[in-house]
């Protein structure tokens, strides 16, 4: 576990720097224990591995002012935990009645949503950035134009690890002029 907190809070650093995320912002993050434990998706979630990495993205979210999202499995359609604050802040809709569980949600999910504040739960968002831990697909739920993001870091444990923050949509033609800044 000590590993395991070791990099992701190198790839954390890493991330929250390249990806220039503004107070408000949301985080969304993918995260199969069982991949982080070397098992095979889905199949030997972990509650204690679950609460290392919930930890560190609660305790670097809130020292940047961004709201943390976490997408539970495929049981629970890959829905959303996420804090009423953000979900007020945001004015998002979709919300619905399920609670996480280790079996029905993820043990990641589970871990979110039990160390929340006041959780709820939303069938999609449109995040700022994410991180997939364990290949669980996060994509569904980032705005367009997703962006990877290198960080350093290639895993977490033994899952796999990518990042990606999202920009705006680069409209018209040749004759177009972007700001920089919104890159």
């Amino acid at each position: 576990m000590v590993e395991i907190k070791s990099k992701l809070q190198t790839a954390l650093d890493n991330f929250f720097e390249a990806a220039k995320l503004e107070k408000g912002d949301i985080l969304v993050v993918g995260c199969s224990t069982s991949e982080v434990l070397g098992e095979k998706i889905g199949s030997s979630g972990s509650l204690e591995c679950a609460k290392v990495i919930f930890d560190c993205l609660q305790a670097k979210c809130s020292q940047s002012g961004v709201f943390l999202a976490a997408q539970c499995c495929e049981h629970l359609n890959r829905a959303i935990v996420i804090e009423k604050e953000a979900y007020l802040y945001h004015r998002l809709d979709s919300r619905v009645n399920a609670v996480p569980q280790i079996h029905a949600g993820g043990s990641f999910a589970t871990t979110v949503y039990q160390g929340f504040k006041n959780p709820v739960v939303v069938e999609h968002i449109k995040a700022d950035a994410g991180i997939d831990i364990g290949d669980t697909f996060i994509g569904m739920h980032l705005k367009e134009v997703a962006v990877p993001v290198r960080v350093g870091v290639t895993t977490v444990g033994e899952a796999h690890l990518t990042c990606a923050r999202t920009r705006y949509k680069y409209i018209g033609g040749e004759r177009a002029v972007y700001d920089a800044k919104l890159n």
